[in-house]
């Protein structure tokens, strides 16, 4: 008797990120409308829209930077006290500025974060910081300080911090928007290269450039809502919403 094939079970995506009717007010004005969003493990999205359409809030509701009134937000299957005041350490952020202490050097910046929060030793914490300095393509710029770097070197070493922490989910929120036109590239070639190596990414940005070429999704916002997402390929290609190709009529 032959055996019968045994089926195979396509198993779901395991979640890093589930948002579910989130709502968000700064006073009288409501800036989030009911978002529902859902981020695979490893999946790469990339948010554009208008300004003032609600993207970098939404991010930073990820992370705990701007508290919700209503909704629910789960990161890594674990439900985020909207009441909590501390950052999940498995979040990883960067900004538009670059937020480093000035008295600091390059390597002081990176150690900081592991070694207080993380409670790693300091040579530990070094070793790691020295690695993604040398990832970030800037190990000689470690004894520096950031007044002594350019806009991009910054940005980078940003980066290299962040990752310091060993975060599962990377925050990008519009990192190049602060660069003169000829840093951006060496800082989005940075964000690239982590991209390929599978890190769950969701990117605030207006480099369509880089949604082209690292999106597995690209969502456009509007008035706090999310009015249409898809594969690059057909956000760009085949936009359905009349805003999605206002907005890209008057960036391309």
């Amino acid at each position: 008797m032959s055996s019968q094939p045994v089926p195979t079970v396509q198993l779901a995506p395991e979640l890093a990120i589930e948002m579910t009717q989130i709502e968000k007010w700064y006073g009288a004005f409501q800036v989030l409308h009911g978002v529902d969003l859902t981020v695979a493990a490893g999946e790469r999205i990339v948010i554009c829209g208008p300004s003032g359409s609600g993207k970098s809030t939404l991010i930073r509701c990820i992370n705990q930077l701007e508290a919700i009134q209503k909704g629910s937000i789960k990161v890594n299957g674990t439900v985020l006290d909207k009441n909590a005041k501390t950052v999940p350490l498995d979040i990883g952020m960067v900004f538009q500025q670059f937020n480093l202490f000035p008295h600091m050097t390059v390597l002081e910046n990176c150690v900081l974060g592991p070694v207080k929060a993380l409670k790693v030793s300091k040579e530990e914490a070094t070793q790691t910081a020295r690695e993604y300095l040398k990832r970030v393509r800037i190990p000689e710029q470690a004894d520096k300080y950031p007044a002594q770097l350019s806009g991009g070197q910054q940005q980078r070493v940003a980066i290299a911090r962040a990752l310091c922490m060993r975060p599962r989910i990377m925050l990008f929120d519009e990192p190049t928007s602060a660069l003169d036109p000829e840093m951006v590239k060496e800082v989005l070639d940075t964000m690239i290269d982590l991209a390929q190596d599978g890190m769950t990414m969701i990117c605030v940005t207006h480099e369509m450039g880089f949604a082209r070429a690292v999106a597995d999704r690209v969502i456009f916002m509007d008035h706090g809502q999310i009015v249409e997402e898809n594969s690059p390929e057909l956000f760009f290609g085949n936009p359905q919403h009349e805003r999605t190709k206002n907005f890209l009529g008057q960036i391309a």
